[in-house]
């Protein structure tokens, strides 16, 4: 086993923080990913890893990224949830890691709904 060194740990501790701080930070966008049984079976934790990369990548330290429950819809899991602060909730439906690549690029990104994969507006 490879030995680590005040560098390799320092690096771990920041990237640690990093995804803790995307949790627990208010942010003017959140993004909810619905990860039940259901969720998980149908690839909710590909689609939550996806999108931490993506907001990894985006830099972006507005985005809050949260995992809940089942909400009751498990014939449509994964389901994700995006709130633009002043705007209706989107529930997008049956969400893969390049659906989540382009809902995150598209509508937190630009403001474009990706209606294609939306369930409903709330």
């Amino acid at each position: 086993m490879a030995k680590l060194s005040i560098q390799d740990l320092k690096k771990i501790k920041e990237n640690a923080a990093k995804g803790i701080s995307l949790r627990q930070e208010q942010g003017r966008i959140k993004v909810t990913v619905h990860m039940g049984t259901c969720g998980i079976a149908a690839g909710a934790r590909e689609v939550m890893s996806t999108l931490v990369e993506e907001i990894a990548q985006a830099d972006r330290q507005d985005i809050q990224v949260v995992a809940s429950s089942c909400m009751g819809m498990c014939s449509s899991e994964p389901n994700v949830t995006v709130q633009v602060e002043a705007e209706e909730p989107i529930i997008y439906q049956k969400m893969t890691a390049n659906k989540m690549r382009q809902v995150f690029k598209r509508h937190i990104l630009l403001g474009e709904v990706q209606t294609d994969f939306a369930l409903a507006k709330m």
